[in-house]
């Protein structure tokens, strides 16, 4: 008997021990997300996933600690993608791949962009647009520890309209060119732009994202028109913002993009032909710029190459994608909110960091570019009281590069420690 209490009390020591157990970073230099100043010399301390507390220099730990030496290093919050596609990742292939891809091909492929998404330091995403169900899916995986990959905020399949970017029937032959509507995100009428909403919110979707205007990649030859009306747009966008749900819209042409910020939306995506008026508006309004500079360049690079797109979407990634970098100096002078988003899939995944570059080649102090993918992206989403920044209580996703990206935004690139909820899924 007293052989039994006694491994008990030594259990229940050992496991008081281990929760009172805390890890201490020790830091070289700080970026917490919310100054604008780096803290010098560190120290990070996180307990059950969260931060508790950050303490000048390097305190020494109590027994059962662990200690992280990142003393060389410059750490940040875990770095947000507003504007990713973790299904896919653009190719010559890509427009007859979906004749050869059944779904649980595209949700094991996703598995390994999501991996490079986070081993590239950022802890959340947000998925903007897929076959309707691959994000959702990787999402509940991830959270349940069956893969490994960012925090994920997806709006399912993208709302478009007939014929529209994103209509997924766009291109194809008579056959099968059927009619799909709400249950598709395709939507004609306020009626079905309601309907279409709730869905995708019955599907298990955490926001709205909808296709305003034409797009670059759909087999479609005009990449500006406006595709909703504005009873169409209304009606979307008070439905999302009563399902608690933010409403996120691809725009590259002026009136679309006029009609989604007057109806009240959350962010426009890409922006490629904003005016000084709708720039005027969108501070007005409070609306978020998500500028996407890396896939117009992208797209621009990929146009050069003969047969690399098929030849009614080539012109249009070559005249549209250098215009985007032009919008976002133009944005940014202005004073309109941005939050970091690279349209990652679009591009290969894991190289999300060079959107930091050419933001800070568009005119964006190194500073402010990396608060756009920490505080202001936390902000959009509304979870600024979660992630974001390094403070107390707030959870514990933390990053960390060689160098300083203060003076060499290109150390973005060089991510080599990932904690993500306190758990360390890359090391140096």
């Amino acid at each position: 008997m007293l052989r039994r209490c006694l491994c008990v009390w030594v259990a229940f020591s050992v496991l008081s021990v281990a929760a009172q157990a805390a890890t201490i970073i020790h830091a070289g230099r700080v970026i917490d997300g919310r100054n604008d100043e780096p803290r010098g010399k560190t120290s990070i301390v996180v307990e059950d996933g969260r931060i508790t507390k950050l303490v000048d220099g390097f305190m020494a730990p109590q027994a059962g600690d662990k200690v992280i030496s990142l003393a060389d290093h410059t750490v940040m919050p875990g770095l947000m993608d507003m504007h990713t596609h973790l299904q896919s990742q653009h190719s010559k292939d890509s427009y007859t791949e979906r004749f050869f891809m059944d779904q649980a091909d595209y949700a094991l492929r996703s598995t390994v962009y999501a991996r490079k998404t986070l081993m590239a330091g950022f802890t959340t995403v947000r998925d903007l647009g897929d076959n309707g169900v691959n994000s959702i899916a990787l999402r509940k995986a991830i959270n349940e520890g069956w893969v490994i990959g960012p925090r994920i905020y997806t709006s399912g399949k993208s709302i478009a309209t007939t014929g529209g970017h994103a209509d997924p029937t766009n291109s194809l032959r008579g056959d099968y060119k059927r009619d799909p509507g709400p249950l598709e995100g395709v939507i004609n009428g306020p009626d079905d732009a309601r309907k279409a909403v709730r869905q995708r919110y019955k599907d298990g979707a955490d926001l709205i994202k909808i296709t305003a205007t034409g797009g670059v990649l759909s087999l479609a030859t005009n990449g500006q028109n406006p595709q909703f009306t504005n009873e169409e747009l209304k009606a979307i966008v008070e439905t999302a913002h009563d399902y608690g749900m933010i409403v996120a819209v691809h725009a590259h042409g002026t009136e679309g993009m006029k009609r989604a910020v007057l109806a009240g939306v959350d962010s426009i995506e890409h922006g490629t032909f904003m005016t000084d008026e709708i720039i005027g508006l969108m501070k007005q309004r409070g609306t978020y710029f998500v500028p996407t500079n890396l896939a117009g360049e992208w797209v621009a690079e990929q146009a050069k190459k003969p047969g690399y797109f098929p030849e009614v979407v080539r012109p249009k990634a070559a005249s549209m994608g250098p215009v985007i970098k032009d919008t976002f100096r133009k944005a940014h002078a202005a004073g309109v909110k941005i939050a970091f988003g690279t349209d990652t899939g679009v591009s290969p995944h894991g190289e999300n960091a060079r959107e930091f570059e050419l933001m800070v080649e568009g005119g964006m102090p190194p500073m402010k570019a990396i608060q756009s993918a920490t505080l202001v992206a936390s902000q959009l989403l509304k979870i600024e009281d979660k992630l974001g920044t390094l403070e107390p209580q707030k959870l514990a996703d933390i990053v960390a590069v060689k160098g300083n990206p203060l003076t060499d935004i290109k150390a973005m690139h060089d991510v080599v420690f990932v904690m993500k909820e306190g758990v360390v899924f890359k090391s140096p």
